[in-house]
């Protein structure tokens, strides 16, 4: 590996929990201090940092350190503070909470994880936490009332008992939902009264007890949620499910897609996978889908696995807009074919024509998600300044000649720069990045279609830089660095288009599938799809297809 875990477990804390806002000392240090690779299994401990869930036998997960964070922080922790954890998990939050707090009781119906737990936590060298083995959903009554409650396990409501062992003036914190997805609420006792608020959605264990879930038969996994068709025998094969529940395609042009619509109701994002690149029937049906979705329900941004400025030239088509000619050709590079067909044709034709008529602000657009434009990017970043700050763009070639010679070989930059051959670029790239953005009121009062194109160029350079470098460091960190990059694309496309946006993506399975449902969370892999689920829950519906669609 090319760090020691000490070395990814401080860069863990910088880049996912600093980066994304945490601030409170006390839990910074807690997380620096505290080892994630000791409550996995020994072939886990090098994805131990990076930003997933884990699993760690037994149908358990190690959750992701953010998800943690959130949940710690929003308990509003001080140092004389009694905490009661329900579910004591692998062992990892009552770890983190004997850094902050003054005691730690963790209660759990499994006693083979609460002997693990305890024996982890003493070979740290903590003794801040007790660890009980009882029904978790009962709380612990000897130790109550406790000033905070943590749960990170999501049950199909708030136990009473907890409710009624929180103190006067305490916090709970806790998921409530169905088996597979929840909202994570935050409880605030206040006399008899209960102040409760949405933190959003998360995706954890099921909690199991007396006033949660009730545990699956004995040898069977654990079913999640109900079918859609609930007359579905359990005893049914993976194969016979998929033939009940399937909806027949039977032509292309006139399958009904009214029950594919139905299900997208109050989403902000519909993901459109694909197992391999494609065929003609696929692309037409995919094409279809889009824009049902366009003229139906209401979504205007469709977002795909491409380039940044080679899907700004095809957005600016459809949308009616003028841009700077320039001296490269779109869509050249492998895979050409994902794009340069008759069908993606047709789609771009018949979106030029929906737009014609509309109101600019409610014209849909086309965008690239993916970030291997390094020359382009930075050639647009350059053409931009020249014609808004030719100060400016002075600068930005200056910093970009540190690329210039690997502008068409950027993967040569990567091994060059990693063996030490040649100096990174790193600095150069993110300054100006800084630059840009430090003036973002002042380039977009002019045009701020040009602004966020160009933002997101000089993003682009930036984070393709770090990718070429990272991609020797090996797949993992490689894959992550660009679905992030992928996912953050689209939340400043969503926020762009403004709080009503809502999109289609167009990309493969492998990025728009859920990777904690895939060996990739054994890999320490995310996703896109992961990331929207995790962001949006159940506004955001996810359609993976095989190439027989």
């Amino acid at each position: 590996m090319p760090f020691t875990l000490d070395t990814q477990r401080q860069r863990m804390v910088d880049e996912q929990l600093v980066a994304r806002g945490l601030t409170d000392p006390a839990l910074l240090r807690a997380f620096r201090a505290v080892p994630r690779e000791v409550f996995l299994p020994a072939e886990l401990h090098e994805f131990a940092y990076d930003d997933v869930s884990l699993p760690v036998g037994a149908g358990g997960v190690l959750p992701p350190a953010w998800l943690v964070a959130c949940a710690l922080r929003a308990l509003d922790l001080s140092p004389d503070h009694r905490v009661l954890q329900v579910g004591v998990g692998t062992g990892y939050a009552a770890a983190l909470l004997c850094h902050v707090v003054a005691e730690v009781v963790s209660v759990d119906r499994h006693e083979d994880l609460v002997e693990t737990a305890e024996r982890t936590l003493r070979h740290l060298g903590l003794d801040g936490a007790r660890f009980v083995h009882a029904d978790p959903t009962r709380g612990w009554p000897p130790g109550a009332p406790w000033d905070r409650i943590l749960v990170l396990a999501g049950g199909p409501q708030v136990p009473p008992e907890l409710k009624a062992e929180l103190a006067d003036g305490g916090v709970m914190v806790i998921p409530v939902g169905d088996r597979r997805e929840q909202r994570l609420l935050r409880i605030a006792r206040r006399g008899e009264a209960y102040e409760e608020e949405d933190l959003g959605p998360v995706h954890l264990v099921p909690l199991v007890g007396e006033a949660g879930f009730q545990p699956p038969p004995y040898g069977r996994m654990d079913p999640g949620p109900p079918l859609r068709r609930a007359e579905l025998a359990e005893n049914l094969t993976i194969p016979e499910l998929i033939s009940q529940t399937a909806e027949p395609v039977d032509d292309l042009e006139t399958s009904p897609l009214q029950p594919f619509l139905d299900r997208t109701d109050g989403c902000r994002v519909v993901l459109l996978g694909e197992s391999t690149h494609g065929t003609s029937e696929f692309y037409r049906m995919r094409a279809r889908m889009t824009q049902e979705l366009i003229e139906q329900k209401g979504f205007r941004l469709v977002a795909v696995e491409a380039d940044w400025p080679d899907a700004a030239r095809i957005d600016a088509y459809v949308r009616h807009l003028e841009r700077p000619s320039t001296g490269w050709q779109a869509f050249s590079r492998f895979p050409a074919w994902m794009w340069r067909n008759e069908e993606v044709l047709a789609f771009v034709e018949w979106l030029r024509a929906w737009n014609r008529d509309r109101d600019p602000a409610d014209r849909a657009g086309f965008y690239g998600l993916d970030l291997y434009s390094l020359s382009t990017s930075m050639q647009a970043v350059v053409s931009y300044l020249d014609d808004v700050d030719p100060d400016a763009a002075r600068v930005a070639r200056e910093r970009y000649a540190c690329l210039t010679a690997w502008q068409d070989d950027p993967a040569t930059y990567g091994r060059s720069a990693v063996t030490g051959a040649y100096r990174t670029c790193e600095a150069e790239v993110v300054e100006m990045l800084g630059d840009l953005l430090s003036k973002r009121l002042e380039y977009a009062r002019n045009d701020g279609d040009r602004f966020l194109d160009a933002a997101q160029n000089a993003r682009l350079a930036a984070q393709a830089e770090r990718y070429y470098r990272t991609m020797y460091y090996g797949a993992r960190e490689s894959w992550n660095l660009r679905d992030r990059h992928m996912f953050d694309t689209l939340m400043r496309l969503l926020q762009h288009r403004g709080p009503d946006a809502r999109a289609v993506v167009w990309e493969h399975n492998s990025h728009i599938g859920d990777a904690t449902a895939t060996e990739f969370a054994a890999r320490g892999e995310l996703n896109l799809g992961q990331l929207c689920r995790e962001r949006f829950g159940r506004q955001a519906r996810l359609v993976e297809k095989s190439r027989d669609f």
